[in-house]
C-alpha cells in the first residue's frame, strides 16, 4: 500500500511532461523528501502488482516508463508519429559526437571519412553546438542534448554502452552470421 506522500510523487509523474527532479518534488510537496526512496518503494508496489509501468531515472529526474513487454501495442497505438527516423550515417554521426563529445565537425568528417549529417540531429534536437574551439577558424563544438538523453532512455552519458561492450557484441552477431 503507497501512503499519501507515495501517491502525491505518483501523480507529479505522471503529470510531469519532463522528469521529475528532486528538487521540483520538494517544492510541490512543500518539505524534503527521500524521492530516490520513494521511487525504489513506487517500484516495488508496481512489481508486486505486475502492473505495466515502473519508474525510470532519466535525464537527472523520473519519469514513468512502460515495461518492454507491452511495446507492441504502444507502437500500434503512435504508429510512427513523432518517433525520430534516423539513416545509418545519421546514427554514426550521432555515435561520434555521443561518445567524443565536445567535437568538430571536421573531426566527425575525418572520423567518418564522409561528410556529416549534422543539419539532420540539430534539426532533431539531439545534438546543439557547445561552444567553439580555440585556434583558427574557431570552429564549432558539438554535444548531445537532454532530448539524447530521455530519447535512448539515459540516466547521463556514463550510461552509453562501453565500446569494449559494443565490439564484444558486434563480435557476436558476426559469428552467427558466419555460423548460419
Amino acid at each position: 500500500m503507497l501512503s499519501q506522500t507515495h501517491r502525491i510523487v505518483e501523480a507529479l509523474l505522471f503529470s510531469a511532461q519532463e522528469p521529475l527532479t528532486q528538487s521540483q518534488a520538494e517544492l510541490c510537496l512543500e518539505d524534503s523528501v527521500a524521492l530516490e526512496e520513494i521511487i525504489e518503494e513506487i517500484n516495488a508496489y508496481y512489481e508486486r502488482e505486475k502492473m505495466p509501468i515502473w519508474v525510470q531515472k532519466v535525464a537527472q529526474g523520473y519519469r514513468i516508463m512502460t515495461r518492454e513487454e507491452y511495446e507492441p501495442w504502444i507502437r500500434r497505438l503512435y504508429q510512427n508519429r513523432g518517433n525520430v527516423k534516423l539513416s545509418k550515417p545519421a546514427l554514426e554521426t550521432l555515435s561520434i559526437v555521443a561518445y567524443k563529445q565536445p567535437i568538430t565537425r571536421s573531426e566527425i568528417d575525418a572520423i567518418r571519412g564522409v561528410s556529416t549529417y549534422l543539419k539532420t540531429l540539430l534539426e532533431k534536437n539531439l545534438i546543439e553546438t557547445i561552444g567553439r574551439q580555440e585556434g583558427p577558424g574557431r570552429p564549432l563544438l558539438y554535444g548531445t542534448t537532454s532530448h539524447f538523453l530521455k530519447y535512448f532512455g539515459l540516466n547521463s552519458l556514463h550510461d552509453l554502452p562501453k565500446l569494449k561492450e559494443i565490439e564484444e557484441v558486434m563480435n557476436v552477431e558476426i559469428s552467427e552470421i558466419n555460423n548460419d
